[in-house]
């Protein structure tokens, strides 16, 4: 599989709170080629979390992206940009204000869904392709493709939001409120100003934990957990506990505080319908959509991707919608394997031929 990063640097960015953001440093990776015809690109949007690496060794869906998988490499270009507001090389609050020469911190300007589309537009038009053949993710991934097929629908072939919804509810926004506010209260925190000094880890930590509970479903942590004791430096725990603790610390070791707040607030501010009614927004939509959901995601539950789904028809578009059986909550998204390369591959596959087909190129990828 051939693989490349980079950071792209682009001298502005217009934001949806009015101000404008320079210079903007956006990470990305790239894996597989781009055909001659350049038809064969695919953009892969990470969730809250994630980063660029999407594919390969550590990717966090490297079950999903390489040769003979779901995104398969040997036919498709696939990309994933690290979002605006992010922590692992694209421009976020950590990143150093230009005018001050010190960590942007919470002067860092607010960024929206559309900030991070708008930005990735320009690493695509960088790569010098003018037209995706798809644009997918889940949980905040299928935000972003949802805005790049409302906002960009000449540049959209396919949609594929996964798990997703088109604006949270008030429970979704609540577990984010916990997050921020337990960052917000460790001390260590200090306003935000804690670059080169010692992390708010213990709020971070705890806000990694609260999430991670809404990632699973009861039935997955009763497999893995149940009421089982594991005893670790003479204390014992429930396994739960454990599990919990070590995935909060190692959160900490990769992310920052800020951008979380940052984040997470983008995720809550994002709502299509401030738009115009959904199903009018998808009056213009040109893109082919596959809406996927998971029965046991409780915190992106069916409905909301059920409702998606139901403006497309409304408007004629041609969308699939497919509520797939798991038992492991929102991770699915994550882990559900064969079922999402089934209906991604296919999709991929048709939505390729229908492409090269309205333009007269050979269909080979």
């Amino acid at each position: 599989m051939v693989t490349q990063a980079g950071i792209f640097t682009f001298d502005s960015l217009e934001l949806d709170c009015g101000s404008t953001l320079g210079p903007v440093d956006a990470a990305y990776e790239t894996y597989g080629t781009l055909n001659a015809e350049r038809t064969n690109a695919i953009l892969v949007e990470h969730a809250f979390s994630g980063d660029a690496h999407a594919a390969g060794e550590g990717g966090w869906w490297a079950n999903m992206i390489g040769p003979g998988l779901a995104f398969d490499t040997d036919k498709y270009f696939v990309m994933c940009t690290n979002v605006l507001g992010g922590c692992r090389g694209t421009t976020g609050p950590g990143s150093i204000n230009p005018a001050t020469g010190k960590p942007w911190a919470m002067t860092f300007p607010p960024v929206t869904i559309a900030d991070m589309v708008r930005l990735q537009k320009k690493v695509v038009d960088k790569l010098g392709i003018t037209k995706l053949l798809a644009v997918a993710g889940g949980s905040m991934g299928g935000m972003q493709a949802l805005e790049w097929a409302v906002t960009y629908p000449e540049h959209v072939a396919a949609a594929l939001p996964i798990a997703t919804t088109c604006q949270h509810s008030a429970q979704q926004i609540a577990f984010n409120e916990v997050g921020r506010q337990a960052i917000m209260a460790d001390p260590d925190w200090n306003g935000g100003e804690y670059y080169g000094g010692k992390l708010p880890g213990n709020g971070l930590k705890l806000a990694r934990m609260v999430g991670h509970i809404t990632y699973m479903s009861d039935d997955s942590m009763r497999e893995k957990f149940g009421r089982r004791i594991r005893a670790s430096e003479g204390v014992a725990q429930f396994e739960v506990e454990s599990y919990l603790n070590y995935r909060g610390y190692k959160f900490v070791d990769r992310f920052d505080a800020n951008s979380y707040i940052y984040i997470t607030r983008a995720m809550d501010t994002f709502d299509l319908t401030t738009r115009g009614s959904l199903t009018s927004l998808f009056d213009g939509a040109r893109a082919r959509f596959l809406v996927i959901s998971f029965t046991s995601d409780w915190l992106y539950p069916s409905y909301q991707s059920l409702e998606i789904a139901k403006a497309l028809r409304s408007r004629n578009c041609d969308v699939a919608y497919c509520d797939l059986e798991s038992r492991y909550g929102h991770d699915a998204f994550l882990v559900e394997v064969e079922s999402q390369t089934q209906v991604v591959g296919g999709f991929l596959a048709s939505t390729f031929r229908e492409l090269t087909a309205k333009r007269g190129a050979p269909a080979r990828a």
